[in-house]
């Protein structure tokens, strides 16, 4: 539902993978070219993927576990894209001239956070529910 507070964590994550890693740049190579995230295929869809798997999970409000889920496996893709700029950055070429390591490398850090906030308000949800039946 829209009203509840991991619907709110959700959107955030899909904003901030579907539409931000496209308008800041991920890295700056030796020459000073500023690399984006639809200048590679891989990253490109990976973001995507993450946001389309935030939506998904947005719609799964009646079946929390499913919805804990797709949040589980959205924190991995991101995890495995944190690994990948991680790698990317120590291996930048021409790492002895100048290059540098542009914001967007932190935007999976930034929906890993929201994604177990929106796990945390969904573990919440489904620890009331659970204590509801009991009183039946």
């Amino acid at each position: 539902m829209i009203q509840r507070i991991q619907t709110i964590y959700l959107v955030i994550v899909a904003l901030i993978t579907g539409i931000l890693p496209f308008f800041v740049n991920l890295w700056s190579d030796a020459k000073g070219v500023e690399i984006y995230a639809q200048n590679e295929i891989f990253i490109s869809s990976a973001f995507y993927i993450s946001g389309a798997l935030a939506l998904i999970a947005i719609f799964l409000f009646k079946n929390r576990k499913n919805q804990f889920v797709v949040n589980r496996l959205n924190m991995i893709l991101n995890l495995f894209l944190l690994g990948f700029f991680v790698y990317r950055s120590l291996n930048l070429s021409g790492e002895t001239l100048v290059s540098e390591k542009g914001i967007g490398m932190l935007i999976p850090v930034f929906s890993i956070v929201f994604l177990v906030l929106a796990n945390r308000a969904i573990k919440k949800d489904e620890d009331l529910v659970k204590s509801v039946d009991r009183l039946r």
